[in-house]
């Protein structure tokens, strides 16, 4: 047995064939050397504990990978979130951390509870409200891919905000996330920016460690700890974080600069909607629309007063600025909403 002991490490021919003849059988010969492994191939059973080596690339959203622990210590990749976005994976680097606590967590929203809230169901969209956004989302999408009138700067960056509380900006927001995220090839991330008075973890019905206020405080350092892949296709959830007293000055601070700069470059293939704060009140919203490439202003019909928008609409610098007529009794061809474009030719 000395013989067939000495297989299991690598062996020259010279050393094996004195071995070979001493066995009390003539049907062994040796044939030429080979390099065996030094070690064995398979895993040692007293080790339970897993190390992963992942050459990848990540993005730092992390919503395009799942890994699962399984019970035999392996994992399991899920790549059905790739699409065609392959490009940001072209340079692979060796990670040195967990990735099942790494990436964006998942979050299952209640799509039927957000339905009876009167949003757009994803599974039924051809209904009033559904073909409503899809009018609605339209130029914003034609901005965003070039085809314009108009050649905007982080045209994918859109934020929706309004004279005051209670105009509908939030109900806005969410359904035109939802209409895009309904795109072939859109990949949507919704921000609840209003940090003040954040309400998406109550539409969503999900709570949240951390949102992006601690981002911005650089309580977490990891954009992924603040990032929730939802079971809507392809649209992730970033919550409004932990509440503080230093909300508004965060709209107005060099970290929320640095945190657009920041997802307009490594997220230029996506639409990133931010739930703004109103205009008219404390929040320094006329700062943050300085970042973004278009801007929808809600109006409600028969509460706003003129005046409350016209003072809107001059705090605004942007190229392309819409205004949206919420809740109108008189019928369009977009149901109850009416869609106006404001722009610089108009302010003249």
């Amino acid at each position: 047995m000395k013989f067939f002991s000495n297989l299991l490490r690598p062996n020259k021919k010279s050393e094996l064939q004195p071995l070979a003849s001493q066995e009390k059988t003539s049907d062994i010969s040796v044939i030429d050397d080979i390099d065996g492994p030094m070690m064995p191939s398979g895993p040692k059973k007293d080790e339970t504990a897993l190390e992963i080596d992942i050459l990848l690339n990540q993005d730092s959203s992390g919503n395009h990978i799942d890994f699962k622990q399984l019970k035999n210590n392996t994992i399991d990749f899920d790549l059905t979130d790739l699409g065609d976005d392959d490009s940001t994976y072209s340079t692979p680097e060796v990670l040195d951390f967990n990735p099942l606590k790494t990436f964006s967590q998942r979050v299952n929203l209640d799509l039927e509870n957000l339905q009876g809230q009167g949003f757009i169901a994803p599974n039924n969209v051809n209904t009033l409200l559904g073909n409503t956004f899809r009018m609605i989302k339209r130029p914003l999408l034609n901005n965003v891919m070039g085809k314009g009138a108009t050649v905007l700067d982080n045209a994918n960056l859109i934020m929706v905000t309004s004279s005051l509380s209670g105009e509908g900006k939030t109900f806005t927001a969410i359904n035109l996330a939802i209409s895009i995220a309904m795109e072939r090839d859109k990949q949507v991330l919704l921000i609840d920016a209003d940090v003040n008075k954040p309400s998406h973890h109550d539409v969503f019905g999900f709570e949240s460690e951390y949102g992006l206020t601690d981002y911005l405080r650089g309580k977490v350092t990891d954009m992924s700890r603040v990032l929730y892949k939802s079971n809507i296709p392809s649209l992730t959830l970033m919550p409004s974080g932990t509440k503080t007293s230093h909300a508004t000055e965060l709209i107005a601070s060099d970290s929320m600069d640095r945190f657009v700069k920041e997802i307009s470059s490594k997220y230029h293939n996506r639409v990133i909607i931010f739930d703004s704060p109103p205009l008219l009140l404390p929040t320094e919203a006329s700062v943050l629309a300085s970042h973004m490439g278009q801007v929808i202003v809600v109006v409600q019909a028969e509460k706003t007063r003129q005046e409350e928008v016209k003072k809107s609409l001059s705090m605004l610098s942007n190229k392309i600025v819409l205004l949206l007529l919420n809740q109108s009794h008189e019928k369009t061809q977009i149901g109850n909403y009416g869609y106006y474009q404001y722009d610089d030719q108009a302010k003249a």
